[in-house]
């Protein structure tokens, strides 16, 4: 098997839509009221499913968290430090919500957190270099 992607299941897409859109810059060119969004970002596989529609799909009922959640995280990378900051700045700026700011770690890591409108918290992270795909 091959990772193929990865998705969140989302209560309110039009929401979810327009934060990833609109705040982080994703390419999504499906409607607000779309009950499923697939799209490649950086060669990854990214979808957002309807919570409600794939409650249908496998006749089930799921429990979801409230307000921030530690589950999962998204993890964007920026080749600067000085990136960083003006990312986490732009996008709390343009709504999301603030969970960490910008911060270098002890591992020489610069990192912030930050929460979509669903509480799932992504990552805005560099080394100060450009990316590299991490090979084992």
């Amino acid at each position: 098997m091959r990772l193929d992607g990865f998705g969140l299941f989302v209560e309110d897409m039009g929401a979810m839509i327009r934060f990833y859109r609109d705040v982080l810059g994703f390419e999504i060119k499906e409607a607000e009221n779309a009950a499923n969004v697939y799209l490649i970002k950086d060669g990854t596989l990214f979808m957002l499913y309807r919570r409600s529609d794939f409650e249908s799909m496998t006749s089930r009922k799921y429990e979801y968290v409230r307000g921030l959640n530690g589950h999962s995280e998204l993890a964007l990378y920026v080749d600067t430090f000085a990136e960083v900051d003006e990312q986490f700045a732009k996008a709390v700026e343009l709504g999301a919500e603030p969970v960490l700011e910008p911060t270098t770690e002890p591992w020489g890591q610069r990192t912030c957190y930050i929460a979509d409108p669903e509480g799932n918290l992504i990552e805005i992270g560099s080394f100060d270099r450009p990316f590299e795909r991490r090979q084992p």
